[in-house]
């Protein structure tokens, strides 16, 4: 009887592990965009109040974030994210960049009981000009996801005992698709170092691809004569503006 009720119980905790679904996208047009990560875990899993969800995300050479805006953004409530990239040049090309690392701590949907989300505004970098197609395209991969579940919160709601192994099994969703342990912040204001599981999940989109306009080396010369002009003819008329209207005194 022992037994049976311990299947029962068994199969009761499996029958939490949904599948993960994560999904990735693009919001507007143009060289400034805001990337929109969404995660749902399938069925409402009542541990997740307990849980919190933090997204490692890698950016590409063809992309920057800038962080005096996320540093703004934080301070209007707006998103939790944070960059790890130390000596991050936003102002360099793409093949003078290097890939940089953001940690984002997603926030639970207030539509969705077993949702979370998180947002990122990214820009895009200069790009070398082409010879033929004036044109290229930048990957996003898919980021790590991690979680951190808070045990002492937890232990009355989903803590099951088995009498006859004397076993205790916490966190069902953890134990179906926690891979293995990453060492990352507690929280964005915390400096306390926290053990996150990194979990195993669905994507909707094998990554996302942004087109990117880029120019073309045939109108080197155009473009270069073009701009020494202008900026002649700028500096000209400023000129001619400074000793019209300027006062000198000596």
């Amino acid at each position: 009887a022992r037994a049976r009720v311990n299947l029962l119980v068994l199969t009761g905790i499996r029958a939490t592990c949904s599948e993960i679904i994560l999904r990735q996208e693009v919001l507007k047009d143009g060289f400034h965009r805001d990337l929109l990560i969404k995660v749902k875990f399938g069925e409402s899993i009542e541990d997740l109040q307990t849980c919190r969800l933090l997204i490692k995300l890698y950016i590409p050479t063809g992309l920057f974030v800038d962080p005096y805006e996320l540093a703004s953004l934080r301070e209007r409530n707006v998103t939790e994210a944070v960059m790890v990239s130390e000596n991050f040049n936003i102002e360099a090309p793409n093949y003078l960049s290097k890939e940089a690392e953001v940690l984002i701590y997603a926030r639970q949907d207030s539509q969705c009981i077993d949702c979370f989300q998180a947002f990122l505004p990214v820009h895009y970098r200069y790009h070398r000009p082409h010879s033929k197609d004036g044109e290229t395209f930048i990957v996003i991969n898919n980021p790590d996801l991690l979680m951190y579940c808070d045990q002492a919160d937890c232990r009355a709601i989903i803590r099951f005992r088995f009498d006859s192994f004397g076993k205790t099994i916490e966190f069902p969703i953890l134990k179906c698709w926690a891979q293995s342990q990453v060492a990352a912040p507690c929280a964005l204001k915390n400096r306390d170092i926290c053990q996150w599981n990194n979990m195993k999940y669905k994507s909707v989109y094998k990554n996302v691809t942004l087109q990117v306009p880029v120019g073309l080396t045939i109108h080197t010369s155009l473009v270069c004569s073009v701009t020494l002009l202008i900026t002649i003819l700028c500096s000209t008329l400023i000129l001619v503006a400074v000793f019209k209207y300027g006062h000198f005194s000596l």
